[in-house]
């Protein structure tokens, strides 16, 4: 299936999660992570839950500190 991460088109396998998407990108254990889903934010209580569909837009979003 395709779906949209962080504005690029990436080829999922039917059955992936927000959390199989963010281990991918953020590593296994993600600290400062936010995921949007079509532009409604994710709980990280529901990752494993939350199965990607076709054509679904995922944001993944890292906090930056700074001054």
């Amino acid at each position: 299936m395709k779906v949209w991460v962080n504005g690029e088109e990436r080829e999922l396998v039917s059955g992936t999660t927000v959390a199989d998407i963010v281990a991918v990108l953020a590593g296994p254990e993600p600290r400062g992570v936010a995921v949007a889903l079509d532009r409604e934010v994710v709980p990280r209580a529901e990752w494993t839950r939350t199965e990607l569909a076709e054509g679904q837009q995922v944001e993944i979003l890292g906090a930056v500190a700074g001054g």
